[in-house]
């Protein structure tokens, strides 16, 4: 899957640095698929690979964080969206309610896990089901992608 979107990004003429930077803003692939496309794939010195999907997988962080629930209520008339948020919450919540009893702190822990659904799309979505304000939830999940980061860098450098 990653491969199908890369070859249809690489068509558009963009440069390795705007696909890993775009790759890292994806909920799938975010930081943890970025880091290993560029430094592997690409080619890319493993800081500056380092720095461009930091940057990328943070910049939908806030707009999530602010809109995502007025968004769900905007559309919540609609049946299939409303169905669709029921299940992503459900979904959510159940993957995070061990650890946001720790609030902020726990949400940085859940984001920083170099796993699949851990990251920074989850992270702020758990934000909003739990109701952390954005001044906690912001810093928390940039800890997070900060700490998973260093961890997914570290894994490609060893290869």
């Amino acid at each position: 899957m990653l491969d199908q979107f890369v070859e249809y990004l690489k068509n558009l003429h963009l440069t390795k640095e705007i696909i890993t930077f775009i790759v890292s803003m994806m909920p799938i692939f975010e930081l943890r698929g970025a880091i290993p496309l560029a430094v592997l794939h690409f080619k890319i010195p493993i800081v500056k690979a380092y720095i461009i999907s930091w940057v990328g997988n943070l910049v939908p962080v806030l707009p999530i964080i602010i809109f995502l629930e007025p968004i769900r209520k905007a559309l919540a008339h609609i049946k299939f969206i409303d169905k669709f948020f029921t299940w992503f919450y459900d979904r959510t919540y159940k993957k995070s309610r061990k650890v946001m009893k720790y609030g902020a702190i726990g949400l940085a822990l859940f984001v920083a896990i170099p796993l699949p659904v851990t990251g920074a799309w989850t992270g702020s979505a758990v934000a909003v089901l739990f109701n952390i304000k954005p001044r906690y939830a912001f810093p928390s999940i940039i800890l997070g992608v900060t700490i998973a980061g260093i961890v997914v860098t570290s894994l490609v450098a060893l290869f």
